[in-house]
């Protein structure tokens, strides 16, 4: 695959013998073993994922703050320092920018986790809107990220290091922090519906660590994952992905998010105007659950219909390795939103029977 990106773990990629795909220009195992597998292992125990390939943009100056409350739908004003939050930047009529994590460093100094696919776009959007007194950076080519996921994640970084991890809150981090003997950023997140840990290290020392954190977990079967479980696992918890969920045509609180929109923040923000009127008038259309009444898999961009009528597409939609239920997430027109309603989804030409569910399809105890 030449002419991708690669991960500083690409060599033990290859070594274990991953099938990797091209990812956003990325070069990025969908499997190490089965997806399946590798989704039961972080529901149950735990697992290893590679996020190296997600951008990192460093945001600095006495007015980084006020900047941020401009450019993003959350409420920056709430966090402290060693606080992390997701929130969504927009453009002014609603649709998505991105989706992104804030972590505070300091009262001047922010650092932005954004999609991989995204990274160059957001860094030209965020440097559009800089004055004088703000610097940004795009370090995303001298940071890796590791994140180990699942019930067990704790108990396998504990052995790690001398933090205490247990005092580390969900959304909250420490840095530096020695991972066996790597300074780092470890902070309580993920991307799994899982209890977990997103540990941000230098790029050339991201491989020892990985090995550090597979051989620290063996007793607890901790199992590398690639591309496919990581996507099943967040499917299942309801947890948007760009590019489906969310996109430049599809607003925050129509993805799902509306959580991470605060229009009642006294700092104006892009976009604030149109998401205050969907959030007060309801927006045209809804993310909805869907499962498979009749035979077949709802898959990404399949029409939804309501009798002969057109009213939404599937985002996302897989057999789910918990459930195992033919599942989907929807964006379809409001008013044929309720629950319990049946829809018709068009598999290859066939109209094949759903109906609405709550999403998300799963909570961990």
């Amino acid at each position: 695959m030449s002419g991708l990106k690669t991960s500083p773990l690409n060599k033990v990629y290859q070594q274990c013998g991953a099938k990797t795909i091209d990812f956003g220009g990325w070069e990025l195992p969908v499997q190490f073993s089965s997806i399946k597998e590798e989704h039961q292992a972080v529901r149950e125990r735990a697992g290893l994922f590679d996020v190296s390939h997600m951008g990192e943009i460093e945001i600095t100056g006495v007015e980084a703050e006020a900047l941020l409350q401009y450019l993003v739908t959350n409420d920056v004003s709430k966090l402290e320092v060693g606080d992390a939050q997701y929130t969504a930047m927009c453009y002014e009529t609603g649709g998505t920018v991105d989706d992104l994590i804030i972590y505070k460093q300091a009262s001047d100094r922010f650092l932005l986790v954004v999609n991989a696919s995204n990274t160059e776009k957001d860094f030209e959007w965020i440097d559009s809107h800089v004055s004088e007194t703000v610097k940004v950076r795009n370090v995303s080519t001298s940071i890796a990220q590791l994140a180990i996921q699942g019930p067990q994640a704790e108990k396998i970084l504990q052995k790690l290091t001398a933090e205490t991890l247990s005092t580390i809150k969900p959304f909250t981090f420490r840095e530096p922090v020695d991972v066996n003997g790597v300074k780092s950023l470890v902070s309580r997140t993920g991307y799994t519906g899982e209890d977990g840990f997103e540990i941000y290290c230098p790029w050339d020392e991201a491989e020892g660590l990985w090995q550090s954190l597979l051989e620290a977990g063996k007793e607890e079967g901790i199992l590398p994952c690639g591309l496919g479980a990581r996507d099943t696992l967040r499917f299942e918890a309801r947890l948007a992905l760009y590019g489906q969920e969310l996109t430049e045509s599809i607003s925050p609180i129509e993805g799902g998010i509306a959580f991470a929109v605060k229009v009642d923040k006294e700092a104006d923000f892009i976009g604030k105007a149109a998401l205050k009127k969907q959030k007060e008038d309801g927006a045209p259309r809804k993310l909805v659950g869907l499962e498979m009444i009749d035979k077949g898999i709802p898959r990404t961009h399949y029409e939804i219909y309501a009798d002969e009528n057109k009213i939404g597409e599937v985002t996302t939609g897989t057999q789910s390795p918990t459930l195992k239920k033919n599942l989907g997430l929807g964006l379809i027109d409001r008013e044929f939103a309720k629950i319990g309603n049946e829809v018709e989804i068009d598999i290859r030409g066939k109209r094949r029977k759903a109906k609405i569910i709550k999403a998300p399809f799963y909570k961990r105890g």
